[in-house]
């Protein structure tokens, strides 16, 4: 079962991310998103994106599937579906 509390906007998990446990890396919850991965540009667009529409994760937007997710994400081929099980996952605790 997945600890939602722990799902980044990005639809990850930093629970032991190498990155997190070298404490390299605070992680996009903890930081609001402005994590050193990102610092030339800032925020993760993704974190503030979903902080915009009110929501833990992209999967859970009204507007999901979006066309920006693809744009913001493009290391991860299979987005949509991914966010989509976890959507269908947090859906079914409720």
């Amino acid at each position: 079962m997945t600890d939602f509390t722990k799902i980044t906007a990005c639809g990850e998990c930093c629970v032991g991310c190498s990155k997190k446990i070298a404490g390299s890396c605070p992680g996009c919850i903890e930081a609001d998103g402005y994590v050193p991965e990102w610092a030339e540009s800032g925020r993760c667009k993704v974190h503030a994106c979903t902080r915009e529409h009110g929501v833990l994760f992209c999967g859970l937007c009204r507007e999901f599937p979006c066309k920006k997710l693809s744009e913001m994400m493009p290391w991860k081929t299979n987005i949509i579906e991914h966010m989509t099980a976890l959507r269908d996952e947090f859906e079914s605790r409720r």
